[in-house]
């Protein structure tokens, strides 16, 4: 059996090859470390589960941007589905193609519209009539032709966080299902755009295949009522959202969850459509870590608290979204565990990263908050004049800095004093 790519030697967590201990002392702390060998293995289990199907994988780029996460996976042959003109510079300066990336989001500008069709994108994920409007209008200024997909809202409960959740009719996001037959109509009679696809995206961390079933039976149904239309549907795009286990959350395997969604286009007599997957959180967030350092053990009348390096400004999700992160000792100890709130330095009460945990350690412990490599560095900020974090990715042996930690002195670089 394959080791796992994090794992413990001698009661010391390793990364592939690498003792994280070793990591910490050369890179410093708060550090996000991530594994080539698990990110490699999660890309296989989608593309796998898609060969010899009508079937591709965008990653998705807002889940973790870095350069090298995204070199690895345009290497491996991967499509990258973005929301912002930023993330498609990324993936171009990461080594994708622009032919590969499907570019959605609710909020496009005029720029970005035109620096995307300029770089030759495959699709327009469009998400109202007045974005239809503005991408056929800067579709016809820059002499292009505008591939677009109607995301359409199926109002389908994905039974996940509500701040995740985007496929309901309270969301922002999509066109509303009624109205979706009408804004294909509409689509279809401007001048600069050329209808190639339809879309949907219910939520994240979703642990369920049946609510993606439910969305697909509705867009399917839809599909045909707008081919009568006279418009021809050539691609169905599923979103991505698929789940991890961050806990004790029992998410579908992979290559079931690719191979169920394919057969039940097929078997609704769609077969012949490609499809377009676009998972994020799935390929990436528990093939990273975040490693810490305890500053101060602090005693409190209630309850006991670790005071770590890393805090809210490195990792939201915590206090975003009361998510929770597994926290572990990167060297065991064989003391009796208290249970401690583990918390930043951040001038913040919530700022938080694990509440009531039961943990053996000292100050000057460095500890492992897991499945950090989605939605984690992507989403940090400099809150309190703190630099972020170094990335690094390790790949057996070696290990590659995928970032350089940021300095105090390039936080306000770009700023100025008042003039005399």
């Amino acid at each position: 059996m394959t080791q796992p790519a994090f794992h413990r030697i001698d009661g010391v967590l390793h990364v592939e090859n690498v003792s994280a201990v070793d990591l910490a002392t050369q890179f410093g702390t708060p550090l996000y470390v991530y594994s080539r060998a698990a990110l490699t293995a999660a890309w296989r289990a989608y593309a796998g589960a898609c060969a010899g199907r009508r079937a591709s994988v965008h990653v998705a780029v807002k889940a973790n941007s870095n350069l090298a996460v995204l070199n690895l996976f345009a290497r491996l042959g991967a499509g990258f589905d973005i929301v912002s003109g930023g993330e498609l510079a990324r993936v171009l300066a990461a080594g994708g193609k622009a032919e590969n990336v499907v570019f959605s989001g609710v909020g496009k500008s005029a720029e970005e519209m035109r620096v995307a069709l300029e770089a030759g994108v495959k699709c327009f994920n469009v998400e109202s009539i007045p974005e239809l409007d503005r991408l056929n209008a800067v579709a016809g200024e820059v002499g292009r032709k505008a591939p677009v997909s109607l995301r359409v809202n199926p109002d389908v409960d994905p039974k996940t966080h509500p701040y995740i959740s985007t496929g309901l009719k309270a969301n922002k996001f999509g066109v509303a299902f009624d109205d979706a037959r009408a804004a294909y109509r509409a689509a279809a009679a401007m001048p600069n755009l050329a209808v190639v696809g339809i879309d949907c995206h219910i939520g994240s961390q979703i642990t369920d295949i049946a609510p993606y079933l439910d969305a697909i039976d509705k867009l399917l149904e839809l599909v045909v009522q707008i081919e009568a239309d006279g418009t021809q549907i050539h691609h169905i795009d599923v979103g991505g959202g698929l789940g991890i286990s961050y806990h004790d959350e029992t998410p579908p395997d992979i290559g079931d969850f690719v191979r169920t969604v394919l057969d039940r286009i097929a078997e609704r007599g769609h077969g012949q459509r490609e499809v377009f997957f676009e998972p994020g959180r799935s390929l990436v967030g528990n093939a990273g870590v975040l490693l810490t350092r305890v500053e101060f053990l602090k005693p409190g009348a209630e309850k006991n608290f670790a005071i770590v390096d890393a805090a809210m400004n490195d990792l939201a999700r915590p206090a975003m979204y009361n998510a929770y992160h597994a926290i572990e000792p990167v060297v065991e100890r064989t003391d009796a565990p208290q249970v401690y709130d583990v918390v930043g330095p951040v001038c913040e009460s919530g700022d938080w990263l694990g509440r009531a945990r039961s943990l053996a350690i000292e100050p000057g412990d460095l500890l492992a908050i897991r499945s950090a490599g989605a939605y984690s560095f992507a989403m940090s900020s400099n809150y309190n004049t703190r630099p972020r974090a170094a990335e690094v990715m390790v790949d057996g042996a070696r290990v590659h800095v995928a970032r350089e930690r940021e300095t105090v002195a390039q936080l306000f670089a770009g700023e100025r004093l008042l003039p005399d």
